[in-house]
């Protein structure tokens, strides 16, 4: 009887004999041994394991393989007793108790009693299809462990993935990745697998099998290949036979396999007879069901659903006929599309059928959102089926596609909705805050494959930042991109696997059931594929006179696709400006940029930054490009560049001969002392223009500090100075006071934030200040001055003083000194920001500070420090404060900003 049972389940399986092709890995684990009888006793845990995987890749497949391998006895000695409960059809039962639950799968189960099944250790439950569940947000106070107590279907499961019931059976859950959410809540430290499918191999052997001639059959699957959209959804059935009609029709699969929505929509033409009677109804019904059942979150249908909608099997007798829709094979007396995206698909139709927009039609459709709804991220994150269905309804918005519907099922179209999507697309809702949104858009975009429709789209847009993670990412963004002629700056960043040269082997904590890479050959095509998707998008940068700003950052890349974007670079059509290349692989691509750069007249900014290997070459061309005529740099940061000082003499010629750099920035390189004394005979060449030099974090002590000094007073142009986080020291400190109190000096800005500066260094700066200095902005933050504040008070309080910014954040402020700086404050005219954050102010330094700022003629804009604001007396100063002084800004909050001083370097 159990084995008539399971062979029964096994028959109504779509993709029948092909359960041991499925491809799935353990997500955390290295061995799979569940399912196994030579599990040792410390492997005799209770075990829930979750198949997960998108819709269609052969999660239930696999399911109910493993349950018919246990029937036939393949698996011996692993389970006593399995049962098998669908969700999908489980939803629409009533309350029930949970033994009535099992007995209705199997009598046995009633025979046996709660009692011994409850203790029982070799029992196999699967649970098939938990996102089919309407979960009920009180469900995990309603968890209940007793047998006869009616719950509703929702309850009992939950109560068995809590092992309130069945405690020590074993649970094969699957789900789709959007339920994972409410199952993780139900379920204790689970075993998750997750199923992808049909390997490449597996899939190209499923083409052979349904084609009768080999040709058409790779052909068909080549054309396939060609579209990851296409590539890695499950419904092979449904792609074989599309494609098959078409080619034995002598048409060309190509068109029809560039997207999803192209697909799905030759195959509804072709299982439709044009001949039937009242087709236009027909596909109206059958478009309303679908769009009911998305919004409703059901894919099963029965009698009384059709009845509500005004509808009977006779209405749908097309689709039913063309497989389209189908009778379940789980619930009698219930219906199914033959797959999920099919649903998608008909779903979306519905809001382009002329008069189907809800509320039209007497309000029978009101329990479906109108368009904007179904595009909003707040309902797509309710209900992510949404999204497919968005993607389906760009790729109708197409006109010739509109054209093929009216043609085939004599509909009429609407034609407002085209207009309707651009709208959507440009309010807030899809305004790009994050680089998924933009990811999103590129793809509704290129699911239209409407050239025009995608220009319109793009209009406003002048900054895009795009995160490229798969192949089918690339082709997505290939294609808009070429119509974006507003943008002005892109972000890119590129993972690591879609270029040849960068594939690795697995993640770790990733076991593999079957090898997942593809072979050489074949990899190397796909790579020829996504180096000419590459070459369309880079293409952008000299074909958009507009495109000024490139970013790529965080990206692997490889020779090829590196060679290509240099290419477009040094094109006379790119007019960048400013490129940033940031954590890029392979290194060899820091050489290649700087070689596209050499000579590039429009570009004026320059970054190249993240573990930069300064080897002989990359130096030699950034020599190159500073010392070429057509220079016009103006912005270069080197971060994080080692070995510098081996090629220093080289840079520092290149300083004196170059004449359009104003800002240097070598922060995190390997600098050293050494190098210091070499770049500052350099700054005190005449011809050096530098106005701002960053040297944070290069490895300097107080030795290099007299020669920097001694630059300063030289270099009148050089205005900006940041060297935070080297250990200069109050000896270094001192040095640096000399150049400082020279009234050749220019100096505007000097950051020395943790620099280990302490009272005594204090003193030195308060004299400077106090002379004739042109410092308006000085950051000491995180530096133990403690009581050195005394000496900068008095500094503060002389007129010669010209410090309007001031950064204490961090520096170890003692409570006493409060009073001297309020005192300050009082009297000094020109400081406009000041920074006391991660100090302990208490409320009596608060109480002083804040009596000082009351008065009206303090020059301050911008405070922060660090206070309790939820404090009575606090929020009683703060207010008077605010009102005899509106113009200034009062941050309470202790964290430091993310810039590591207020010195921001122009770029």
């Amino acid at each position: 009887h159990t084995m008539e049972k399971f062979c029964s389940i096994w028959k109504h399986t779509c993709w029948d004999g092909v359960g041991d092709d499925l491809h799935y890995k353990i997500i955390g684990g290295s061995q799979f041994t569940w399912l196994s009888s030579s599990r040792t006793s410390s492997q005799r845990r209770l075990l829930t394991v979750v198949l997960q995987g998108a819709a269609g890749v052969g999660k239930t497949t696999l399911a109910k393989k493993w349950m018919l391998d246990w029937a036939q006895d393949h698996l011996p000695g692993t389970f006593h007793s399995a049962f098998y409960l669908s969700c999908k059809e489980l939803g629409r039962q009533g309350p029930c108790t949970f033994a009535e639950l099992l007995a209705k799968k199997c009598p046995d189960a009633q025979e046996a009693g709660p009692q011994v099944l409850a203790q029982g250790q070799k029992i196999l439950v699967v649970i098939d299809g938990f996102n089919e569940l309407r979960v009920p947000g009180s469900l995990i106070h309603d968890i209940c462990g007793n047998w006869e107590k009616p719950k509703p279907v929702p309850v009992l499961l939950g109560s068995l993935l809590k092992r309130k019931l069945l405690p020590k059976a074993t649970l094969l859950v699957t789900t789709r990745p959007e339920a994972l959410g409410e199952l993780r809540l139900l379920v204790d430290q689970p075993l998750f697998i997750e199923v992808e499918g049909f390997l490449e191999a597996d899939r190209r052997g499923y083409f052979l099998k349904h084609f009768e001639q080999q040709d058409q059959a790779l052909r068909a699957f080549e054309g396939m290949k060609g579209s990851p959209a296409l590539f890695h959804m499950g419904a092979c059935w449904g792609f074989c036979t599309c494609l098959k009609g078409q080619l034995e029709k002598g048409e060309d699969p190509a068109p029809t396999c560039r997207t999803p929505t192209s697909l799905f929509l030759r195959f509804l033409c072709n299982q439709c007879s044009p001949a039937a009677p009242h087709l236009p109804t027909a596909l109206h019904a059958l478009s309303l069901l679908a769009a009911r059942g998305i919004w409703a979150q059901t894919s099963l249908f029965d009698g009384e659903d059709l009845g509500q909608l005004g509808l009977s099997e006779s209405d749908l007798r097309p689709f039913l006929d063309g497989k389209v829709l189908q009778a379940d094979a789980d619930c009698e007396g219930c219906y199914a599309f033959l797959h999920l995206s099919v649903q998608q698909f008909l779903a979306a139709l519905f809001y382009l059928l002329d008069g189907a927009e809800p509320g039209d039609a007497g309000g029978w459709a009101a329990d479906i959102g109108n368009m904007r709804a179904l595009l909003s991220k707040e309902e797509r994150l309710r209900n992510p089926s949404l999204t497919r269905v968005g993607y389906f309804l760009f790729g109708l918005a197409n006109q010739e596609r509109a054209r093929e519907l009216e043609a085939t099922f004599g509909c009429r179209v609407s034609l407002d909705v085209r207009q309707e999507l651009l709208r959507v697309t440009r309010s807030r809702d899809w305004s790009f805050p994050s680089r998924a949104d933009t990811r999103e858009l590129m793809r509704c975009l290129y699911e239209s494959q409407e050239e025009a429709l995608v220009r319109e789209a793009l209009v406003p847009i002048t900054e895009l930042a795009l995160h490229l993670q798969s192949e089918r990412d690339l082709v997505h963004a290939s294609f808009c991109l070429r119509h974006g002629q507003a943008l002005r700056r892109l972000w890119l960043q590129v993972e690591k696997g879609i270029f040849l040269e960068n594939d690795g082997a697995s993640e770790p904590g990733c076991a593999v059931n079957r090898c997942c890479s593809p072979s050489r050959p074949a990899r190397s095509q796909q790579d020829h594929h996504a180096l000419c998707r590459w070459t369309e998008l880079c293409s952008v940068l000299s074909s958009n006179e507009n495109l000024t700003f490139l970013e790529v950052s965080q990206s692997f890349l490889s020779h090829s696709s590196v060679r290509i974007l240099c290419e477009q670079i040094t094109r006379v059509t790119c007019n960048l400006q400013k490129v940033v290349i940031k954590n890029v692989s392979p290194v060899h691509a820091y050489r290649d940029f700087c070689l596209a750069l050499v000579g590039k007249k429009t570009l004026t900014h320059l970054i190249l930054e993240g573990s930069v290997p300064c080897d002989n070459m990359l130096l030699l061309l950034l020599c190159e490009a500073l010392k070429h005529r057509r220079c016009n740099l103006q912005y270069l940061r080197l971060g994080s560049c080692s070995d510098f000082t081996q090629h220093l003499n080289d840079f520092s010629l290149a300083l004196k001969v170059n004449q359009s750099l104003q800002s240097l920035d070598l922060t995190a390189s390997e600098l050293g002392d050494e190098g210091v004394k070499l770049l500052c005979g350099s700054l005190r060449h005449p011809s050096c223009f530098l106005q701002w030099l960053s040297l944070e974090n290069c490895h300097l002590t107080e030795v290099c500090c007299k020669e920097l000094a001694s630059t300063l007073i030289v270099n009148q142009r050089l205005t900006h100075l940041c060297l935070a986080k080297n250990n200069l020291g109050d000896g270094g400190v001192r040095l640096l006071s000399e150049g400082l109190s020279y009234p050749e000096c220019q100096l505007q800005t000097l950051v020395l934030c943790q620099c280990s500066i302490t009272r005594r260094g204090c003193k030195h700066i308060s004299d400077f200040l106090q002379g004739d200095s042109c410092l308006t902005l000085l950051d000491l933050s995180l530096n133990p001055i403690a009581t050195g504040l005394w000496f900068l008070c008095e500094a503060l309080k002389k007129p010669s003083c010209n410090l309007k910014c001031l950064g204490l954040c961090g520096c170890s402020l003692p409570s006493f000194c409060w009073q001297d700086l309020a005192s300050a404050l009082a009297s000094n005219q020109r400081l406009e920001v000041l920074d006391l954050g991660q100090n302990s102010l208490g409320q009596s330094g608060v109480t002083v500070l804040f009596e000082a700022l009351k008065q009206r003629s303090s020059p301050l804009k911008r405070l922060r420090l660090r206070t309790d604001e939820s404090s009575a007396q606090t929020q009683k100063l703060l207010k008077e404060v605010r009102d005899s002084n509106p113009k200034l800004n009062i941050d309470c909050k202790a964290a430091r900003a993310a810039s590591s001083s207020y010195c921001e370097f122009p770029f």
